[in-house]
């Protein structure tokens, strides 16, 4: 190729010339050229007038152009103004001759092209096979890192079972004992709170066995649709006279006529743990809120009550297992699992559960159902 000298117009050769001969110099003295390198480069010259009437051509360097069909390459050349361009694999550069004439120099760029090319499918095709590489060792490699962690996970679950199936009948064997010794010698407290201590032994087996199902990746739920608002509001009657008697009013706000596709009696579990929790924690003479509506994916389901001494800062933690806001452990009788329950009937209806606290002392929990 040749540079434009943006001085005088004229051209110049990027390479040395000798001073007496004005000659090319390819003898590879500078050891960057040879003798071999004017035939490594494929180009051709023209040169036309103003009106793109072909004055002169060279073809010596190039095989893919003849005299037939070097006009199509002059059409190009007349048509661009002064500068460099790219036609048909040719880099090309139209200028001005000190004739006043013009001219152009068509550089052969199919070789550097193609290499391009082939750069960049191999490159692009390294780079998949590395990545493709990667991903396999991490899967391979972080299956390995969790598996223990899994075994492990899967161990716990399975111990939950087993110990509660064990636990289950020697509870049966003391209650039933119990109940036999009372018809005996009479009713007396002692044997009262045994029997209240079984009972709520075997609730807590009951949880955690509920818990441990639900724990699974694959948790059963009898989805179909149902009428929900009939089963909110039958369950939430059931605690009515309990709440009555304990002194606290309750008020249900139910949406009509409302179907939802999901386990009924899940719903029905999930509504009956928070009642339960309100039960336990609702302040005295307070009013515990139930409420059902329909969203735009689901249904929502809300329950609201006074709680005194209620620290905002632990609201997310209630739903952890065996937590409890009461830190001595003396108001209520549950264990800590009911709402971790309630979380998990929620994630197995593509929903959450959340606790809040609008106003100061009143808690409120919204399960959103899909």
């Amino acid at each position: 190729g040749a540079d434009h000298d943006k001085n005088d117009g004229n051209w110049h050769r990027p390479v040395d010339r000798t001073e007496d001969k004005g000659e090319w110099d390819f003898s590879g003295k500078d050891g960057r050229y040879s003798k071999e390198t004017p035939f490594s480069l494929r180009f051709f010259t023209i040169e036309f007038g103003e009106d793109g009437e072909l004055l002169s051509s060279y073809l010596g360097n190039i095989a893919s152009v003849s005299s037939e069909n070097v006009e199509e390459y002059l059409s190009v050349a007349a048509a661009k103004g002064n500068g460099f361009g790219f036609y048909n694999g040719y880099k090309y550069y139209v200028y001005e001759t000190e004739s006043g004439s013009r001219g152009a120099v068509f550089l052969s760029a199919f070789n550097e092209v193609r290499n391009c090319r082939k750069v960049l499918i191999v490159s692009v095709s390294a780079a998949a096979a590395c990545i493709l590489l990667v991903y396999v060792l991490v899967v391979i490699f972080s299956k390995k890192a969790i598996d223990p962690l899994v075994k492990n996970a899967e161990r716990q679950k399975q111990f939950i079972t087993d110990a509660s199936h064990e636990l289950k009948t020697p509870l049966t064997v003391i209650n039933t004992s119990l109940s036999v010794l009372e018809m005996e010698v009479g009713r007396q407290k002692w044997i009262d709170k045994a029997q209240d201590q079984t009972e709520k032994m075997s609730d807590l087996i009951n949880s955690l066995v509920t818990l441990s199902k639900m724990d699974e990746e694959e948790t059963a739920v009898n989805a179909k649709e149902f009428p929900v608002s009939d089963a909110v509001k039958e369950t939430a009657e059931s605690f009515r006279d309990t709440a009555e008697a304990k002194g606290f009013k309750l008020k249900t706000d139910i949406e009509e006529g409302l179907v939802y596709k999901g386990d009924e009696y899940m719903i029905r579990r999930l509504v009956s743990i928070l009642l339960e929790n309100a039960l336990k924690y609702t302040s005295p003479e307070g009013t515990i809120k139930l409420s059902l509506s329909k969203s735009r994916k689901g249904i929502v389901i809300k329950e609201s009550n006074p709680c005194e001494g209620l620290d905002k800062e632990e609201l997310p933690k209630l739903f952890d297992r065996f937590y409890r806001a009461d830190k001595a452990r003396t108001s209520g009788n549950g264990f800590g699992v009911g709402l971790s329950i309630a979380r998990s009937i929620a994630e197995a209806h593509r929903g959450e559960i959340s606790a809040s606290s609008p106003k100061e002392n009143e808690i409120l929990f919204t399960a959103e159902l899909k």
